[in-house]
């Protein structure tokens, strides 16, 4: 760019003399002209006539920006009204080649831009980075402007000035056929598919659309590839599964992109100032002011702008219904199987009730495409979608554009991938067959199906709200009640459809729960935390408005505690998991395990298809194992757990807390009961002898060795012992007391001298191996150890003196014991410890 701002000066100095003055008598005296040569309008500089840039053969379409077609040039006439007007450009897939794990309709990048005049005739597009604010109207205002300087993206000719005076004309045609950063491919994504140059004669413009807010350009772009050595080589960064396209082999890969530039609006929607206590995603710049002796960070909630209509405004002071301004709409993407449709849109409606406590009617609604109207375009960002995605990964995910200045979401594109069917096909057998007959077959009715499609569309089209996961929601329901059919089905068995608690896998056979105490809902959070987010104060700014949202918020909590947000990144708060229900881990745990004991034995009949060749078992096995695998992780994050429980001031208590001691040692006897005490009942022979082969891992073995090393990990136990000294050791499940209760489960035939079966001689030798790698870590950077301040604490400590104690039990069981193997074990066993101990010997 620099080079090119020299060349233009060096051209118009060197224009300089055919513009010299000459003199030529003239009536009224002497007047200076120029040279004949410079009125040919093919030398003029600057500006051209608007109607010698667009001409007769202009087609044009007003909107956002005027757009004009002349021959094969695409302009854009941007009215001077629009420059320093903040604008999102979103880019998305139109059309995308096949197997590299992206998909048609899926966003490739987002930015926001002004436009603004430059010097020497030029337009300038900057790309604007939200990263500081101040008012216009302070001193250090300046200051702010002066360290955060945007970045000038592109710079065009202003090839016209329009009709009226009052817009300009550039050339856009170069601008998008060409790679450039604001509306064409990443270079993260580049590098993530092996993409380089863009190929310009196999790159064009296909088409520009402009509309009220917003104008639409898709571009078909070609790049050259290379793809990595060897026929299947994988994507960088992707999964395994995931394989290069096949149009790689070509060279080359061509997509069709969509770009929107949408207008956003001229005054900012009032903010709402973000609350821990209620999960909702963000934006943050940092703020600064005259009057301040510290900088603030305002981080405020992503959400919506929903208004009442100014006639409505008296009636909803009243306290009534009344219909928003803009109500939220989705469509449905028509490669959508119409049998599944209706309870996508199901899903969407679903959450007019919660609108209703925020005082909004008709809030919200789901809609069937109109796939007639040649004005709706899929990708024009007036319009939010389902996309329907032909993927066999099982997922679907909720995104939204929003305005970096308020949070204002602008709209949504929400990915659905046709194989989530299988993912909610394998929760729901595995989590509810023992009780719903209509789980115990690979392919469900399509009532059964749509009704699951329903609620997944429900928690994306929540994140779409704005709303982050709630994994904290189903602590809040005792688990006895999850077996209460009056009250399951009335409450829910959690309060937030954004938990991930699939389904209630505590009901047993005889409880009597049918379909709505099994499956989740819109429930007393969501409605609460939609009323938080979009029901207006009328306050006079957003430090007002914090204050009487603060009140909702503390008030709402203390009457209803059924209402608290966990949120889905606390790494030691039990209460906050995935897949998890109740109160009680333990209990919940011990419940869904009696179901997967009456599912295994089916699962040869239940999965049963003709000519299958077990691949229907052994995908419902392995679904059965990982089930059971997501209750011990329940269990095993109570122990070392730490509560965190945010608070404003005026609420009573701490914000942290360790977790119950008698919890804690429940969830070691637990884990002592039912992993690391062999489970039998999960080793059907008459299932693995046909999906697994013996020389492979035995998943069993696996789980127990992962459990046990998170147990034992260092992070754990210097928790453990950071929390004793933090909140006291009297009241407090100390490491020892850890230890000492898992080594006598592990152990326990050493005081009875039976004999030792396989796994446990597996789980033994891990035992003894995860806790010399406490006391002799390998290959351990000095910064991670002291980031961790592991090697300062009692953890060292502790693991030596059970390894210790454990050598001297071992080694007085030896002689009493008389199964040859467990004797091998035992001997192994204590040299393994003697090395440990002493590793230089």
């Amino acid at each position: 760019m620099f080079k090119k701002c020299l060349v233009l000066v060096a051209a118009a100095a060197v224009s300089l003399p055919a513009t010299a003055k000459k003199k030529k008598k003239h009536k009224g005296g002497d007047m200076p002209v120029v040279a004949a040569k410079a009125d040919s309008s093919s030398n003029k500089k600057g500006p051209k006539a608007f109607s010698k840039v667009i001409t007769d053969k202009a087609v044009s379409q007003k909107g956002l920006f005027t757009v004009h077609k002349v021959d094969d040039k695409w302009y854009f006439e941007i009215p001077d009204s629009l420059l320093q007007r903040e604008m999102i450009v979103t880019t998305r897939y139109s059309k995308i080649a096949g197997g590299g794990g992206t998909y048609a309709g899926e966003m490739e990048g987002r930015k926001t831009i002004v436009w603004e005049k430059g010097p020497n005739n030029r337009l300038f597009l900057r790309v604007v980075t939200v990263i500081s604010v101040a008012d216009s109207t302070t001193d250090i205002f300046k200051a702010v402007s002066n360290s955060n300087l945007n970045p000038i993206a592109e710079s065009f000719e202003i090839k016209a000035i329009g009709k009226d005076s009052n817009s300009v004309v550039i050339d856009v045609t170069d601008f998008f056929k060409g790679d450039n950063q604001p509306v064409s491919i990443s270079p993260y994504t580049k590098r993530r598919y092996n993409l380089s140059s863009q190929i310009g004669d196999r790159s064009y413009v296909s088409s520009i659309n402009s509309y009220p807010i917003n104008t639409e350009v898709k571009v078909v772009r070609t790049f050259n590839s290379t793809p990595p050595a060897g026929p299947q080589a994988q994507v960088p960064g992707m999964p395994p599964s995931v394989t290069l396209p096949a149009a790689w082999e070509a060279g080359a890969v061509t997509v069709e992109m969509n770009n929107s530039f949408i207008l956003l609006p001229k005054v900012p929607m009032a903010k709402r100032l973000y609350d821990p206590r209620v999960g909702y995603f963000a934006d943050d710049y940092q703020v600064f002011d005259d009057q301040q002796q510290k900088a603030e960070e305002q981080i405020f909630a992503v959400r919506w702008r929903l208004e009442p209509k100014d006639e409505d405004m008296e009636k909803w002071k009243r306290g009534e219904l009344v219909e928003p301004k803009k109500p939220i709409i989705y469509y449905i993407d028509p490669a959508t199987p119409q049998k599944w449709r209706k309870y996508l849109i199901q899903g969407i409606n679903d959450w007019q009730v919660a609108f209703e406590r925020a005082g909004f009617k008709n809030a919200i609604w789901g809609k069937e495409w109109n796939a007639t109207d040649s004005t709706m375009n899929l990708e024009d960002a007036r319009f939010s979608v389902v996309r329907y995605l032909p993927s066999d990964i099982p997922n679907a995910y909720g995104p939204n554009v929003h305005d970096p200045r308020s949070g204002e979401i602008i709209e949504s594109h929400i990915g659905w991938y046709h194989n989530v069917m299988k993912l909610v096909h394998d929760w729901y057998m595995v989590q509810t067959a023992a009780v719903d007959p209509r789980a115990r077959k690979m392919e469900f009715d399509d009532e059964l199906m749509g009704q699951l499609i329903r609620f997944v569309s429900s928690h994306e089209v929540g994140h779409t709200l704005g709303l982050r996961h709630n994994m904290g929601s189903s602590s809040r329901t005792p688990v006895e009640k999850l077996r209460d059919k009056a009250w399951v089905e009335a409450n829910g068995h959690t309060a937030s459809i954004m938990d991930y608690a699939r389904f209630n896998y505590v009901a047993q056979p005889g409880d009597g729960i049918g379909e709505t105490g099994l499956f989740p809902r819109i429930g007393d959070y969501d409605k609460w935390a939609i009323m938080w987010g979009y029901k207006p104060t009328m306050a006079k700014n957003e430090k007002e408005d914090q204050k009487i949202v603060n009140k909702w918020v503390n008030d709402s909590l203390a009457a209803n505690p059924r209402l608290w947000f966990g949120t889905e990144t606390n790494p030691f708060d039990p209460r906050s998991q995935t897949e998890d229900l109740g109160d009680n881990s333990m209990k919940a745990s011990e419940y869904g395990i009696m179901n997967l004991k009456r599912i295994v034995p089916q699962l040869p009949e239940w999965t049963k298809e003709e000519a299958d060749k077990y691949e229907n078992l052994s995908t419902m096995y392995m679904a059965t194992v990982g089930q059971f695998g997501r209750y011990m992780g329940h269990v095993l994050k109570n122990v070392g757990g730490i509560y965190e429980t945010p608070k404003s001031i005026e609420q009573p208590g701490d914000v942290y807390e360790p977790t119950p001691k008698d919890i804690q040692k429940e969830a070691v006897a637990f884990l002592n009961k039912q992993l690391f005490a062999t489970p039998e009942w999960l080793l059907n022979t008459s299932i693995l002898n046909k999906i697994a082969n013996p020389a492979g891992a035995e998943s069993v073995t696996t789980l127990q060795i992962n459990i046990l090393n998170s147990l034992l990990s260092a992070p754990r136990m210097n928790r453990m012992a950071v929390s004793a000294n933090r909140f006291g050791a009297k009241d407090a499940y100390t490491l020892d007391m850890m230890m000492d209760d898992v080594k006598n489960g592990i152990w326990s035939e050493l005081n009875t001298h039976k004999p030792i079966d396989g796994y446990r001689r597996s789980l033994q030798k891990a035992y003894v191996e995860a806790l010399n790698k406490i006391i002799n870590p390998a290959d351990v950077p000095a910064n991670v150890a002291i980031a961790a301040n592991m090697w300062n604490t009692d953890a060292v400590s502790v693991a030596r003196g059970q390894l210790m104690s454990l050598r001297k039990q071992v080694d007085a069981a030896i002689a009493g014991t008389t199964d040859k193997m467990s004797k091998y074990h035992l001997t192994d066993v204590s040299e393994r410890i003697k090395k440990a101990l002493n590793p230089k010997g």
